[in-house]
């Protein structure tokens, strides 16, 4: 459960906008049911994670109606990634 506290799920929607350390990015991630995490801005720069980004500007286009970055891919696809990021 490591991956969880590390991406620190925001639970309050009032605080959402003020939980974004610095250096950190908040991404809404889910197929249907959106869930926020707050990812280090390194992850930017992994080819994993680029390619994650490339496959869902193919696949959605770049429409965020929750404010931020929308993943439409698995929770679980999101977290296996992250987690394998966070040990590279």
């Amino acid at each position: 459960m490591a991956i969880h506290k590390m991406l620190r799920r925001s639970l309050s929607a009032e605080k959402r906008s003020t939980e974004v350390p610095k250096g950190h990015l908040a991404v809404y991630v889910g197929e249907s049911e959106k869930k926020r995490f707050v990812i280090p801005l390194s992850y930017l720069n992994h080819p994993l994670f680029q390619e994650l980004l490339c496959q869902t500007e193919e696949e959605f286009g770049f429409h965020h109606p929750m404010g931020g970055l929308t993943i439409p891919c698995s929770e679980e696809l999101f977290i296996d990634l992250t987690s394998h990021l966070s040990k590279a």
